[in-house]
């Protein structure tokens, strides 16, 4: 992959969202730049809302080489962007923008290849069936995700029928075969062999208590609080717990490579600096 490193003096990136204060994302990415001698480049984090996202996008000068996304942008940035990848398509989110040096923004979504690089890298190749804890942009991108590794049933457990049906037609969009279930039942999901937490910080406290004896592995999206009751109850009973910190770091891992067009990426650097920074809060 041809570096862009060195094309026109500083480059600029950043992540945007609302809330955003919380975001890792530019410890991880300033961490990959000093690992890559990328001197020049800097990354920083903006307050933006579904509103300012075009105005943000409008005042981009030519220094600009990407951008992270995060709610509630990842859907409204999609029609002011010149193009989407079919990842990105396939589940309608972008959390990645790329601007080329012709000023054309391609969006991507990284979120999809890091929730499986992060089960990879734990030993989750493949699961006969799975469960997924919440419905929205990131559960739509873990179901895009399973239908890599999940060879059965997905089980979606939501809290109205509204998200029931749309997690529905992901499922037929994705070729996922997906069952939904009323939230209430949501203790049914930790049976599975794989549980994909989706949810708000302190939606699924209340399953810590009901975590079984013999758990399969939990990947919770989660990484601030961390870790959150459920993962600390799963870890307890000696089942395995993929966090929110290795998406985040895997994701990034793709964007960092993505936006200044070097690799690979230094993973072990990132996460490091991801893990301090937590210990820090």
């Amino acid at each position: 992959m041809p570096s862009r490193a060195t094309s026109s003096g500083s480059r600029r990136a950043a992540v945007l969202g609302s809330p955003i204060a919380h975001s890792l994302s530019p410890v991880l990415h300033r961490a990959a730049y000093d690992e890559l001698g990328l001197t020049g480049w800097s990354y920083d984090r903006f307050e933006v809302t579904e509103t300012g996202i075009a105005d943000f996008l409008g005042g981009l000068d030519a220094s600009w080489a990407g951008l992270s996304l995060t709610m509630p942008l990842k859907r409204a940035v999609i029609p002011l962007l010149d193009g989407i990848t079919d990842t990105a398509a396939s589940v309608e989110a972008v959390n990645t923008v790329v601007i080329g040096d012709d000023g054309r923004r391609t969006g991507d979504n990284t979120d999809i290849p890091g929730m499986i690089a992060a089960l990879r890298e734990r030993g989750v190749t493949s699961v006969e069936s799975a469960a997924i804890l919440g419905a929205g942009a990131t559960a739509s991108s873990a179901l895009a995700a399973l239908a890599r590794v999940c060879a059965g049933p997905v089980t979606a457990y939501v809290r109205s029928e509204a998200r029931a049906a749309e997690m529905r037609g992901w499922g037929t969009r994705l070729g996922v075969d997906v069952r939904t279930a009323d939230w209430a039942d949501a203790a049914g999901a930790l049976d599975a062999p794989l549980v994909v937490a989706t949810t708000p910080a302190g939606a699924s406290d209340a399953l810590a208590g009901q975590v079984p004896e013999r758990p399969g592995t939990l990947f919770d999206v989660l990484y601030d609080p961390w870790p959150t009751a459920l993962a600390a109850a799963w870890s307890a009973r000696g089942g395995q717990v993929v966090g929110g910190l290795d998406l985040l770091v895997h994701q990034a891992v793709l964007q960092v490579e993505m936006m200044t067009g070097r690799g690979p990426a230094p993973l072990p650097a990132m996460r490091k600096a991801g893990e301090q920074a937590l210990a820090a809060r």
